[in-house]
């Protein structure tokens, strides 16, 4: 089963590929096609910014799809960057810019109450319209001192209770078992495990 993955981020679709191994499926990314058409995200939730990458590029490309959207929402601020969480310090910042921003917003807030999620809404689109939509979220705290070099985004400054470590800290086996993308593509790996056996 072929699957275009609507992103030409080399570090996501690497670490797709890990959490679908054993999966009889080939993913390609969009670095593999040229032209492909700007997608402005203006969802108001990480699902309809999903299906609209989804919808989108499958009608692009003739293939199915499977996009996501995921993001950072800190409850102290309401929610933010939430949507927002790739490009909170303006459409060319980069991870550290948007770090940055974070922690000056959370400047005055103590430690205990900096309590966030990292949320990620997986969609897999088919040709014939239909889609599935699994959703996760995966909770922890935002510190101010960057630690680990793993992963990317906010992962140097989202720090996991239980597991004493950021998520930049963590191995990435551990890492793609219990983080919010982890977790939502579990739930992905059933289903296709289900399709593929009928």
């Amino acid at each position: 089963m072929k699957i275009v993955f609507a992103s030409s981020n080399e570090g996501k679709v690497k670490e797709i590929r890990e959490m679908l191994e054993g999966i009889e499926i080939e993913l390609f990314s969009l670095k593999n096609y040229k032209d492909v058409p700007e997608i402005v995200e203006d969802g108001k939730t990480f699902q309809e910014n999903a299906l609209k990458k989804a919808k989108i590029i499958s009608g692009f490309t003739g293939e199915v799809v499977l996009a996501d959207d995921s993001g950072l929402q800190v409850d102290e601020l309401g929610g933010e960057p939430g949507i927002y969480s790739s490009r909170y310090a303006g459409e060319k910042a980069t991870d550290d810019d948007n770090i940055n921003l974070l922690l000056a917003r959370l400047k005055n807030i103590p430690q205990s109450k900096r309590t966030a999620s990292f949320c990620c809404a997986l969609v897999l689109y088919r040709t014939d319209g239909s889609y599935d939509c699994f959703e996760s979220k995966w909770q922890g705290l935002i510190i101010d001192e960057r630690r680990g070099d793993n992963g990317f985004g906010y992962d140097p400054v989202f720090f996991v209770p239980e597991l004493n470590k950021t998520a930049a800290q963590l191995p990435p086996e551990i890492k793609n078992r219990i983080s919010h993308r982890g977790q939502a593509f579990a739930q992905l790996k059933k289903s296709l495990r289900e399709r593929l056996k009928n």
